[in-house]
């Protein structure tokens, strides 16, 4: 019988990988695509978003191909959840193109490819290739990999240099596995930074792989799909800073705060607010759904440091309890501070 092919998207925090899935999705050319999505957070905001984009067939329940992971990140829960979700999916692979996972934006690569290597998944499904995304303004800036003139002068004089903070080594692994790169919000920058940005990620990227500008998540499935990479076989080639670790362990400060209210909030208003919040508390990351008063279309809300996205993605439902939903990733957060602070 085939193996199913599968694809796994990395990349960090907030770079656009829910925005690639998604679009994937609605633009499948005819592809049964099972997702799972992996979420860092006690609500599965991401997962749930995906879930409304209603590409699936009426006759099927809304999340029979989208799966989720909510317990940490992947690479760490592959014995307790990855593998018994595998399993029920290669029982269906005669439904099924092609599987594309959505990894923590905490989650290393290489343990989840050599999960493939167990028994009872080698020999039904395969690593098609690692799909890595970036954000192009945020590496510009230096944010989460420092500054890139003084990252640069740094490995051009050691090779060997050892990082300080787990943060970057996540992105040099998820660069060193990577069969392609692609790189998000570059249309915010002008020309100069941009080519700029995308020449320092070129010098890192492995021989051969490409790095290719992406706006909104726009990419071919022609592009995303079919490298026939058969990564599980070839990872003595994508080197990793945990090669030698037996297992590995995530910063223990790095936590996810859930804030759930049956309040209203001006987006506006609420922008202003979270972004005082993240000033006085290291926020990685905030994502979550608003109820926003004499709205019926519920809000989209995602921000990175500074940076807020929102938009309305669909009406509420005549049964569903409107609420205001927030999940907040950083280091050291207080859920008492964070709900205090949301709810004055």
């Amino acid at each position: 019988m085939h193996k199913i092919p599968v694809t796994v998207v990395t990349g960090f925090l907030g770079a656009g990988k829910t925005t690639l899935v998604r679009h994937l999705l609605q633009n499948n050319q005819g592809r049964r695509i099972a997702v799972l999505v992996n979420e860092f957070g006690e609500v599965g905001i991401d997962g749930e978003i995906l879930r409304d984009c209603q590409v699936c067939d009426e006759d099927q329940t809304p999340n029979r191909n989208i799966l989720e992971l909510a317990n940490g990140c992947l690479c760490c829960t592959v014995q307790e959840e990855f593998l018994p979700t595998m399993q029920e999916l290669l029982k269906r692979r005669e439904e099924i193109d092609c599987i594309v996972i959505e990894t923590s934006g905490l989650a290393l690569p290489k343990p989840l490819v050599k999960a493939f290597r167990w028994p009872e998944i080698r020999t039904g499904a395969t690593v098609d290739g690692v799909v890595t995304v970036v954000d192009c303004e945020a590496l510009a800036q230096g944010q989460m990999v420092g500054d890139l003139e003084a990252l640069e002068a740094q490995r051009q004089a050691d090779d060997s240099l050892e990082h300080e903070t787990p943060i970057e080594e996540l992105f040099e692994d998820q660069l060193a596995c990577a069969d392609l790169v692609l790189l998000t919000k570059s249309d915010v920058l002008d020309l100069e930074t941009r080519h700029r940005t995308r020449s320092w990620l070129q010098a890192q990227v492995p021989s051969g792989v490409k790095v290719v500008p992406c706006h909104h998540g726009e990419v071919s499935p022609e592009v995303l799909l079919g490298f026939n990479a058969a990564v599980e076989d070839h990872l003595e080639s994508r080197p990793s800073h945990h090669d030698h670790e037996e297992d590995h362990d995530h910063d223990e400060t790095i936590n996810s705060i859930c804030v759930e209210l049956d309040q209203s909030f001006d987006p506006q208003a609420l922008v202003t607010q979270l972004k005082t919040l993240v000033q006085e508390q290291e926020i990685y990351r905030i994502k979550g759904f608003v109820s926003v008063p004499e709205k019926a279309m519920r809000l989209v809300l995602q921000g990175v440091g500074q940076r807020f996205d929102h938009f309305y993605d669909r009406p509420w439902q005549p049964e569903e309890r409107r609420k205001t939903r927030l999940v907040f990733i950083g280091n050291g957060l207080q859920a008492d501070r964070i709900h205090q602070a949301i709810a004055a």
